[in-house]
């Protein structure tokens, strides 16, 4: 038996309620048994700000982190070179050393004879030439005749030189050098020899030099060295003496 309260009729609100439940657990994807949606409401203006800076930021990020590790690296590197630097000072130690003594230059003694202003032994470099020993000895006098003599002969220690004249043009250089590398004969020749060249040899002084002068005036010329014995004043001890310098 039924109750009564089950035949009784539903309000209209009630009816349509539970007609759209029903519905809606029938059909759920009818759009009418869907809630209508509200249409979302307009962004606010503050938030588009920040949403532009967000993105912004994203796209130069890099540019900018790049940028300021530059910076950074330019002012430590500035800062560094501004900065003084302590730069270590090389002591110089000098060891005092003795000076050097020049070498003395070699030299020679010549002697120098006949037609020069100044006859006598001169001290001259070793090298030096005929020429060099008659400027030593002042020069040439008036009428001197050096024609016979080689003037560019190179002189050794102990040469001789004998300047001739206009009157007796027989000068003579021994000891010194022919000019070829060699050396020249240092023996005095008896048939030109002056008298300053004769007084050169042992024994022999200006008396018997001249009595040479004359023996030679009047026989004309020595033959051999044996005959220095004719003249007078010169024996057997003089002549081996004499005879290693002198020839004819």
């Amino acid at each position: 038996m039924a109750h009564e309260s089950d035949d009784l009729p539903l309000p209209g609100a009630i009816a349509d309620e539970l007609t759209r439940q029903r519905w809606g657990v029938l059909a759920p994807d009818d759009p009418a048994s869907q809630t209508e949606q509200k249409p979302a409401p307009a962004e606010a203006p503050a938030a588009a700000v920040w949403r532009r800076a967000l993105g912004f930021g994203r796209e130069h990020l890099v540019v900018l982190a790049v940028a300021l590790v530059v910076g950074v690296v330019f002012a430590v590197t500035t800062y560094a070179r501004a900065s003084p630097q302590e730069v270590p000072l090389e002591v110089s130690v000098q060891t005092p050393t003795a000076s050097a003594t020049p070498e003395p230059v070699p030299v020679i003694k010549v002697h120098v004879l006949g037609a020069v202003v100044n006859p006598g032994v001169v001290t001259l470099p070793q090298g030096s030439r005929v020429e060099d020993a008659i400027t030593a000895a002042g020069g040439l006098l008036d009428g001197a005749d050096p024609a016979q003599l080689n003037l560019a002969a190179i002189l050794v220690d102990g040469s001789q030189i004998i300047i001739g004249t206009t009157q007796q043009p027989q000068g003579d250089v021994s000891g010194g050098s022919d000019g070829s590398g060699g050396s020249s004969d240092t023996r005095i020749n008896l048939n030109t020899a002056s008298q300053a060249q004769l007084e050169t040899l042992p024994g022999i002084g200006p008396v018997t030099a001249g009595k040479i002068l004359a023996w030679r005036a009047q026989h004309g010329r020595f033959t051999s060295v044996a005959q220095l014995q004719e003249v007078d004043g010169i024996g057997p001890k003089t002549m081996a003496q004499l005879e290693p310098y002198v020839f004819v």
